[in-house]
């Protein structure tokens, strides 16, 4: 894996210019930067990783695409006012066979093109991708797919307002950039993990010493429990309770409503 990956880092590079290399080296070092000042934080990375591909590239409007594998959203946007307002105004969408889109998470494409976009047919079919690229004024588009390990995680998109399809060089490019994005998306989810991991032993360890510290009383041992569970779950509120065979007691409690509170510890 690591020399299919290294063999294609040197594909890219042999497809790109001195003076194309040169930016592109700089935009990594500054997107990279963003990522060391970022840790975990995906969105001010995602941005300017859509900005330098943007600006290197000469194109107008852009975005980057999020998938969970049934869904898409919307992550990061370039573009005027009007458009930006209406891709972060879409909620998750569905990929629909027969969209440009569709071509990366459903046929499983890495490079999507098309030199206009008004002429491919999802342009006449589809209300969503009609107005994407009237709102977009869209004529040529590139999308790159975000991957890792054969599984695709998102998409970026560029786009130019007139017909001037993109080259081989610009794909080169543009996968260089979405490789950094699957990169700072795997920083962040061993961040999220090492950091969830963290807060699940130190939890265990306050309430082990509520225990050493309560020994015979249970009240301050559930409480603590009860606490620790709604911080690392991020709950509103919270019960718990014991079962003696018949019935649920409640044994601690925490941020319910004062009625709701009332009533389970009164009637079993």
């Amino acid at each position: 894996s690591r020399r299919r990956h290294t063999r294609s880092l040197c594909d890219w590079i042999s497809d790109v210019c001195s003076s194309d290399l040169r930016a592109l080296q700089e935009a990594a070092a500054d997107v990279l930067s963003v990522i060391n000042a970022s840790p975990g934080d995906l969105a001010p990375v995602f941005h300017d990783i859509l900005k330098k591909a943007v600006s290197l590239f000469d194109s107008s409007p852009g975005h980057l695409l999020l998938y969970d594998g049934e869904l898409i959203d919307t992550a990061a946007v370039r573009g005027d006012r009007q458009f930006a307002d209406w891709m972060f105004g879409r909620k998750p969408f569905a990929p629909q066979q027969g969209t440009l889109i569709a071509e990366v998470y459903l046929d499983g494409k890495e490079i999507v093109q098309c030199d206009d976009a008004t002429q491919y047919s999802a342009y006449q079919i589809f209300p969503g991708y009609t107005k994407l690229i009237d709102v977009g004024g869209i004529r040529s588009v590139l999308i790159v797919a975000l991957c890792k390990d054969g599984r695709f995680l998102g998409s970026i998109a560029l786009y130019r307002q007139e017909v001037r399809p993109y080259t081989a060089r610009d794909v080169a490019l543009l996968r260089s950039f979405a490789a950094q994005a699957v990169i700072a998306m795997e920083n962040a989810r061993l961040i999220t993990e090492t950091r969830e991991a963290l807060e699940q032993q130190t939890a265990t360890a306050e309430v082990l010493q509520v225990i050493n510290s309560s020994p015979g009383d249970l009240a301050p041992v559930f409480d603590a429990m009860l606490e620790k569970a709604m911080r690392l779950c991020g709950a509103a509120f919270g019960s718990m309770y014991t079962y003696d065979g018949e019935r649920f007691s409640s044994v601690a409690q925490r941020g319910l409503p004062t009625a709701y509170a009332e009533f389970r510890a009164k009637s079993p």
